[in-house]
């Protein structure tokens, strides 16, 4: 099975369905993303992108309300902070400062762009 997102005019990700591969195959039974946008497109009309459940094309699985970066080609989560921003690497997006990595469990707060320790820790 193949994932299609479909993107609305600022490329924001409005629905993923599910297309069979069948969908997808050329003559020579090889699968063919633009073919799979065309099926999408004769359903639902629109702008489509292929996504992938395994993240194996454009850095991760397409959510509702995560946005396609062109530049980049691959969808980016909604930003969690003002403050933060995005990794051109990872298409994710990055604190300014990183969290502390000892085991512990923090929280981001905007306000005084920190990370602060849960008062409560998992067991």
């Amino acid at each position: 099975m193949a994932h299609f997102a479909q993107l609305d005019n600022n490329n924001v990700v409005t629905q993923v369905i599910v297309v069979g591969n069948n969908e997808l195959l050329d003559a020579n039974g090889q699968e063919r993303e633009e073919l799979g946008i065309a099926f999408c497109q004769r359903l639902f009309g629109g702008n489509w992108k292929q996504t992938s459940y395994n993240h194996n094309i454009r850095k991760r699985y397409a959510g509702i309300g995560y946005s396609y970066n062109e530049s980049l080609d691959a969808f980016v989560p909604p930003k969690p902070f003002t403050s933060w921003t995005l990794n051109n690497t990872t298409a994710s997006w990055d604190a300014p400062t990183a969290m502390p990595d000892d085991g512990k469990f923090y929280h981001w707060v905007e306000e005084s762009l920190s990370w602060v320790l849960n008062d409560v820790q998992p067991t």
